[in-house]
Parts: C-alpha cells; sequence; structure tokens
C-alpha cells in the first residue's frame, strides 16, 4: 500500500512540475484545502478518495484515465490483478 502512496505523490510532483504550477496554485484550482495535498504528496494520506483524486485532475484539467494512465500505475493494477487470482 506504501508503493501506492508514493506513485500517487510522483504522478502530482511530476504533473506539476511538467505543468509549472506549485501545490498552492494547484489547491487553488482543484479546490482541494492545500493542507490535503500536502498529505497527500507527503505520503501521509492513506486513502486520499477517488473524489479529491478527481478533484486534483480538474485542476490539472486532465481526466482520471489520463492522471492514472502510467506505467507505473499500469504495473501496480496487474500486481493487485495477481493477488486478487491467489
Amino acid at each position: 500500500m506504501i508503493r501506492s502512496r508514493k506513485i500517487l505523490a510522483d504522478r502530482i510532483n511530476n504533473l506539476c512540475k511538467e505543468q509549472g504550477i506549485t501545490y498552492y496554485a494547484l489547491s487553488y484550482k482543484s479546490a482541494v484545502p492545500l493542507t490535503t495535498l500536502l498529505h497527500i504528496v507527503n505520503g501521509s494520506t492513506k486513502n486520499p478518495g477517488i473524489f479529491t483524486i478527481h478533484k486534483i485532475c480538474e485542476g490539472f484539467e486532465i481526466s482520471l484515465k489520463d492522471f492514472f494512465d502510467t506505467e507505473e500505475f499500469c504495473e501496480m493494477r496487474g500486481d493487485f490483478e495477481e493477488e486478487m487470482q491467489i
């Protein structure tokens, strides 16, 4: 589960860098409180919830599909599917 938090934090960090925006700007654009966003990025939030991730995506002006469409998330999904078959 810790791996998923790191992947999520890395994705947000990478998108901030790509779009040249700060956490503060993302917080404002997404209407997600800055403290909530910082807790997600530093890994202290165990499960931010799909609603919060959706709002963050709105701040980045991308879809949930685009947010999760990375090699890391695909690998994590594959690992989860393998565990469920056991």
